[in-house]
């Protein structure tokens, strides 16, 4: 009879560890660790005003890829869409933006 009361004790126990853990952010509802989003920089272009601009942002994302959040960002150019050297100017900022994001997320590891 101890046996079996032991037992049911060590199974309420064990129901009571994963309900804190899903309680407490552990474990997600299909049973695995849940990530907290992490924070990465990429390049973006925005367009308006009649000024295309070339910008590296610091953005959070969920596990679709859909963006949760923009945390931080830096302007690289700024171009006229007039501009006879549109496409130049274009090509030349988004280099330059992808080797900022090289050199960010390095810093930030």
């Amino acid at each position: 009879m101890r046996f079996l009361i032991i037992l049911a004790m060590l199974a309420v126990a064990a129901v009571v560890v994963v309900l804190l853990l899903y309680a407490f952010g552990g474990l997600s509802s299909d049973g695995r660790r849940r990530r907290e989003p992490t924070a990465r920089w990429e390049p973006h272009t925005e367009s308006s005003d009649g000024v295309t601009t070339v910008l590296v942002r610091r953005v959070t994302r969920d596990a679709s890829g859909a963006l949760v959040a923009e945390l931080g960002r830096q302007t690289v150019a700024a171009i006229p869409d007039g501009d006879t050297d549109w496409e130049t100017r274009y090509h030349e900022a988004m280099a330059q933006a992808r080797s900022r994001v090289a050199a960010l997320e390095i810093e930030s590891t």
